[in-house]
């Protein structure tokens, strides 16, 4: 006997969120949705900080820090995508400092289309625009299915020949630096590394996201100096507290980690980290390379795995100075 089969019904927006304002967009900052769109962007991780956020006499549907902690501006539209909202999602990235902008609506003109494409041409590397389409589904009488579809994105390739093109007024130790991290990351591509790789810039570090806001992990590199490094980093307002409970487990942590690490408190500075490094390694000489690149792979792979269960379970809220 045949089984029967539902079909995809497509919904209408207005029959599940009838108000952008008071239904979509908290609908959309609830941490289940924000997970959702997250992983539509390729995102490990959203943590929304407000809804209608103030810029100027203009409010922010809402405002997300990434795994990295930068800004992430959301503006949300249920209708078809105008020049409004366009020039909204303009004033919004330069008056937040957003590095990835969001614009969702029901549907894109392809005007607006190209708008973003042209944006992500222009604009520099760290700002990020994306479109996505949202639609509902339902099979029968079953319960709605959010979908968003992503219709512009940043264009990595377009993107890696501007950098070239701005890459010919770089000093000799930028463009070294570039080029150790282009080639260390093609090597992390052809391995089992656990981390997310993003693209490289001709400074001393590339930055990995550890699942946490505030944090991340870090390969360093010093031309100069002749060493290369991994380092554990807190940024945000609860640095000093989280580094601190980290710090408690240190024996534990270096324990697991099979090797002693440097603890920095950095007691005059809100940065706090953990680092270690192998010196004499010249990463100006690219015949080390491939000793360079292992080291530095293992090594941010075991700050992955020891750190990253600690991280997730601190709690600014228990630290207390006189402990510290």
């Amino acid at each position: 006997m045949t089984r029967k089969l539902g079909r995809l019904k497509k919904v209408n927006l207005r029959e599940f969120w009838k108000k952008e304002d008071k239904h979509f967009t908290p609908w959309l900052a609830e941490e289940e949705n924000i997970a959702f769109l997250a992983e539509a962007l390729n995102f490990e991780e959203l943590t929304v900080e407000a809804q209608e956020k103030s810029v100027g006499v203009f409010w922010a549907d809402i405002l997300c820090k990434d795994e990295m902690g930068n800004w992430v501006v959301i503006e949300n539209q249920l209708d078809e995508s105008d020049h409004k909202h366009l020039g909204q999602i303009m004033t919004y990235a330069s008056g937040l400092k957003a590095e990835t902008v969001v614009w969702i609506s029901d549907k894109f003109k392809e005007e607006h289309r190209a708008a973003l494409d042209w944006l992500n041409d222009k604009t520099d590397e760290t700002v990020n625009f994306f479109g996505l389409e949202i639609e509902l589904w339902r099979i029968g009488e079953s319960e709605l299915a959010p979908k968003f579809n992503i219709v512009c994105k940043p264009n990595d390739w377009s993107r890696s020949v501007s950098r070239a093109k701005r890459d010919i007024g770089l000093s000799d130790t930028k463009r070294s630096q570039l080029k150790f991290w282009i080639s260390y990351k093609e090597h992390l591509q052809q391995i089992d590394f656990p981390l997310s790789v993003r693209s490289p810039r001709a400074q001393h570090w590339l930055s990995f996201a550890i699942g946490r806001p505030g944090c991340h992990i870090a390969a360093l590199q010093s031309i100069r100096d002749q060493w290369i490094g991994v380092e554990l980093v807190f940024t945000d307002d609860n640095a000093k507290p989280h580094y601190y409970q980290l710090e408690k487990s240190r024996e534990e942590i270096e324990s697991e980690l099979g090797y002693s690490v440097t603890w920095l408190e950095n007691p005059d500075y809100k940065r706090s980290k953990v680092e270690n490094k192998m010196e004499n390694g010249d990463p100006g000489d690219d015949e080390k390379w491939d000793g360079h690149f292992e080291w530095l792979a293992e090594k941010l792979a075991d700050f992955a795995k020891v750190f990253k269960p600690r991280i997730l379970k601190l709690d600014a809220n228990e630290y207390s100075e006189e402990e510290a």
